[in-house]
């Protein structure tokens, strides 16, 4: 399949209404590689610097020892007690919290082969800090959403959909993949695709023993079992392939929801080759970059599992989820509603998600390998 590149956007999610986004290490593992130590510790450090560069491909300075205090990039409210479930899963219902990580997974031995090097994976948070009726601090379980950016895409052109999935009570994290994020520029290498199913994988693996921990921000904040992943473009096949390629299947994801993507045919293994959890497939018919028979052959190819097929009539590529145009906002309705029926367990949900996807002249919602109209 030929590569799905497109306009180079830097690290923007870190810097939302020009606020600066305050940086957490996570140390990396004994065995790190000197060149990616210091990426790590750039990264965490001048994260301005590679704002306003990385697009252009300008190195970044010399690493600076990063300090060992975390400091928080939202005040942390004294929690109380609080039934959430009656807010969770409408969109508003919550004021968000940002932070960003970075994480090192170690060296290893790839899907298709390849021995790999220490990777850094920089992740953003978006997670819910306060009911938005009356300011009263939340506190988790909550739960998880991961997310994939395309190629050379990181979280910034996405934040209207990131934000408003977090608004309604999940703690969203995107992963901002080392070889093909928006840092990278032209070195980007899209055949690293093969391995950012790992990556996803080794995050979550990451996150939940954070969640684990009897102290520190993350402690408690989600629930282990609510977990969905969600991905545009090359993100939708790297998510496709988390969740029903037998070379990267994760049986914790409980809800996939592929935006543009399609099966990546470097991937070693077999797609499908059991029964994958609910997927949505969301596709613009006007998308030339990844055209709607790529989304279609997954969305057919799931047999066995409970699957939905989210036509958009005249969108392209990237409409669908930058920005806030209107069919952004379909897209925010039909993905929460998804969501919340299968990872939140809300049966009602599913009534709210068939309204809004059969939208008049808008988009069309099918389902169980039924083809759009």
């Amino acid at each position: 399949m030929a590569g799905r590149g497109y306009t180079c956007s830097p690290y923007s999610e870190l810097f939302m209404g020009g606020e600066p986004f305050v940086w957490a290490a996570v140390p990396w593992v004994a065995g790190d590689s000197g060149r990616n130590g210091a990426r790590a510790a750039a990264v965490m450090v001048v994260g301005l610097l590679a704002f306003v560069s990385a697009c252009a491909g300008a190195p970044l300075p010399h690493a600076v020892k990063p300090a060992k205090r975390q400091v928080p990039a939202t005040p942390t409210p004294t929690a109380v007690s609080r039934d959430n479930t009656a807010e969770l899963g409408i969109p508003g219902s919550y004021q968000i919290g940002r932070r960003q990580v970075t994480f090192t997974e170690p060296g290893h031995i790839g899907p298709a082969g390849e021995n790999l090097g220490p990777r850094i994976l920089v992740t953003g948070f978006r997670y819910p800090v306060a009911a938005r009726s009356d300011g009263q601090a939340v506190h988790g379980p909550f739960p998880l959403v991961l997310f994939a950016p395309g190629f050379r895409q990181c979280g910034g052109p996405y934040s209207g959909l990131l934000q408003a999935w977090a608004s309604a009570g999940y703690v969203v994290v995107t992963v901002n993949f080392p070889r093909t994020d928006c840092s990278v520029g032209t070195a980007a290498d899209e055949a690293d695709l093969v391995n950012q199913p790992a990556d996803m994988s080794y995050v979550l693996t990451r996150l939940l023993a954070l969640n684990a921990q009897p102290q520190g921000w993350f402690s408690g904040l989600v629930n282990r079992d609510q977990i969905g992943v969600s991905g545009q473009s090359d993100g939708g096949d790297t998510v496709a392939a988390l969740a029903a390629n037998a070379c990267c299947t994760d049986h914790r994801v409980r809800a996939v929801a592929v935006l543009s993507g399609a099966e990546w045919p470097p991937m070693p293994g077999r797609y499908f080759p059991h029964r994958a959890p609910p997927m949505l497939f969301v596709q613009g018919t006007a998308d030339t970059i990844n055209p709607p028979r790529m989304s279609l052959q997954l969305y057919q190819a799931d047999t066995a599992g409970i699957r939905y097929y989210l036509d958009l009539f005249g969108a392209n590529h990237t409409g669908p989820y930058w920005g806030t145009n209107p069919v952004e906002q379909l897209v925010v309705r039909v993905t929460v509603a998804f969501l919340d029926r299968y990872v939140l367990g809300q049966a009602r949900a599913l009534a709210v998600m068939a309204g809004d996807g059969n939208a008049g002249g808008a988009a069309a919602l099918v389902s169980d390998g039924r083809l759009p109209p």
